[in-house]
């Protein structure tokens, strides 16, 4: 199995890329879906989470308050690494679980898309091959700001936790 990741600050246009190689057969496994999936109610980080964090970046009805969040991690570095602690290996675990499946299915090359690669550092030593997307830095943040409808000092931070 030849896995190759594709990585790039937010916005960029991974996302773009990433359906290319859908098109073209290729299974991608997404570090961001698998976040999500990771946060559900009642499963491990959810709980983590909500020791670590407290009911606040919560909504009434369990789900992860997404916003309530981004705001506290993007403001304080430590928070965010405690996030990090959290969410990272549970990520990871749930990517290699996914890739097991589709090596078992037969797919010679799967694409991990990880946009913080570099950053988490974790996963470098497994990729054969590395795509790395990037774009002007004026067009990620117009994009950042109407995709997520984020303000531009919001976008900027969250451009900011990626080095990329």
């Amino acid at each position: 199995m030849y896995l190759v990741g594709l990585t790039g600050g937010v916005a960029t246009g991974k996302s773009t890329v990433s359906n290319l190689f859908r098109d073209l057969g290729v299974p991608v496994i997404d570090a961001d879906a698998m976040a999500r999936r990771i946060v559900e109610p009642g499963r491990r980080a959810w709980k983590a989470i909500k020791n670590e964090f407290g009911q606040c970046v919560f909504h009434d009805n369990g789900e992860l308050n997404r916003a309530a969040l981004r705001t506290i991690i993007f403001e304080d570095e430590d928070q965010r690494q405690k996030l990090n602690r959290i969410t990272h290996p549970e990520i990871y675990r749930e990517m290699c679980w996914e890739a097991v499946k589709c090596a078992l299915s037969g797919h010679q090359y799967i694409i991990m898309d990880l946009p913080l690669l570099f950053e988490a550092g974790v996963m470098v030593p497994y990729m054969h091959k590395v795509i790395v997307v990037t774009c002007e830095e004026d067009l990620q943040l117009q994009r950042l700001m109407e995709q997520r409808h984020l303000s531009e000092r919001e976008s900027k931070l969250m451009i900011g936790a990626q080095f990329l």
